[in-house]
């Protein structure tokens, strides 16, 4: 499993980013704020310069250093939508509100860009995101969420590419068709993760790394947070945003998601026309596969390529090699290139993939369930749980109606139950 360290993972991310990580002391002494954030990942670090901004004093206790979990090592893909399709949120919450979360979720990358200007976030962004079909069958469902965009949801500037205009976008015989989309980017990171921590702090916000809560407890005045080594932070909210590392801190709401391994490789520098004769586009790709693939360009010129998935726990034999094997399925071409990283971490899933964003009360918020497709909805749900926090839960309640179940027999035999389901998914990826 992935769950024990103090230092970010040896990734290209962390790598290239190590001026930019500036160590945070552990919490000292035992402390009283308005607000305890569990987590220093992207939904942890939106909800504390909300709250920071709105005037609240604002703790964000972290296990590891910022960005250590998935916010740190994911494919840097910002696509607009949620994980389990926008048909299962409005099969759930109607037409309207469904309508309303996906603006959310365009208004959360045009957030985020604007972000980036005003904090001055160098986080190697690339305008533009491209996804394709492996399987002839399924350039239908690309079609088909060109046309649900426009009808259901207002949305028209997606472009359908052809097999024979894909070329132009995507130098690789394995794809049949794709969806341009220029409202999509991809970034690194790790440094966009460690641009929002200080631009939390700068709004007041206080963050301390290596700092592990292992529970929490509420009375009549209020919560009480317990950290290991024996400190307490008294508060009168507490937000939950470690998502697969949230572990025994509340099982109520753990015990609702399974950590999945997933996996990353990237190459050695190829240079920018070797770059450019893959993807001319420089876009971010993903396929649409169940069990999906998902690769693009670095600023330095090296292939980032993402995919395979564990579920029970455990990292594949010469992960460089593994994730070689998938880069020449792709790309052939690329045959006599060296791979230079590999690295995997967890994603948190819920059974049905659908988000899990909730409260109890007006003291205790979570947002969990981004099921690998995070860097957006992380941004969506915090607006939606500091909404609440301040008085207003009604669009987060909108998520109430979703049922997550928890995972049968916990971890390992969730993870045993996936791992069957996924293979079945896999194989009719590829049959």
């Amino acid at each position: 499993m992935f769950r024990s360290s103090t230092e970010h993972v040896d990734s290209y991310y962390a790598a290239t980013s190590r001026e930019q990580q500036t160590p945070r002391p552990a919490l000292s002494e035992s402390r009283r704020v308005d607000v305890c954030v569990v987590g220093a990942g992207f939904f942890g670090l939106y909800c504390a310069l909300e709250l920071a901004r709105a005037g609240k004093s604002v703790l964000v206790l972290e296990a590891s250093r910022v960005g250590w979990g998935a916010s740190g090592r994911n494919g840097g893909q910002m696509i607009i939508g949620f994980p389990c399709g926008m048909q299962r949120l409005k099969g759930v919450m109607g037409h309207e509100k469904a309508k309303n979360m996906f603006d959310e979720s365009l208004k959360a990358v045009a957030s985020m860009r604007q972000l980036m200007r005003d904090e001055q976030i160098a986080c190697d962004l690339v305008e533009g995101h491209l996804e394709v079909a492996v399987l002839p069958r399924r350039v239908a469902d690309l079609t088909g969420w060109i046309e649900e965009c426009e009808t259901e949801w207002g949305y028209h500037k997606l472009q359908f590419v052809d097999k024979a205009t894909l070329p132009k976008y995507l130098n690789s015989e394995r794809f049949q068709a794709g969806i341009v989309d220029p409202e999509g980017a991809h970034i690194h990171p790790l440094k966009y993760v460690l641009g929002l921590a200080r631009a939390a702090e700068k709004a007041g916000a206080t963050i301390h790394e290596q700092t592990r809560v292992e529970r929490y407890t509420e009375d009549a005045q209020g919560i009480t947070v317990q950290v290991a080594g024996g400190m307490q932070v008294r508060c009168d909210q507490v937000v939950l945003a470690a998502n697969a590392y949230l572990d025994q801190v509340d099982t109520r709401v753990s015990a609702r998601t399974l950590p999945v391994g997933t996996f990353i490789g990237v190459t050695e520098v190829l240079g920018e026309s070797v770059c450019r004769s893959l993807i001319p586009g420089n876009h971010a790709v993903y396929d649409n596969q169940f069990i999906l693939e998902y690769f693009r360009m670095t600023a330095d010129h090296r292939l980032l390529f993402g995919g395979k998935c564990t579920y029970m726990g455990g990292t594949p034999a010469n992960l460089p090699q593994a994730m070689k094997v998938n880069i020449l399925r792709t790309f052939p071409q690329l045959k006599n290139a060296r791979m230079d990283f590999a690295w995997g971490g967890h994603i948190d899933i819920t059974m049905r993939r659908m988000p899990d964003w909730g409260r109890r009360g007006e003291r205790v918020f979570w947002a969990q369930g981004f099921c690998g497709h995070g860097l957006v909805p992380t941004r969506v749900a915090a607006t939606l749980v500091t909404e609440a926090m301040a008085g207003q839960p009604e669009r987060l309640d909108w998520f109430a109606g979703i049922v997550n179940p928890p995972f049968p027999g916990g971890e390992r035999l969730g993870g045993l139950m996936q791992a069957v389901g996924m293979g079945w998914y896999r194989l009719r990826d590829f049959v």
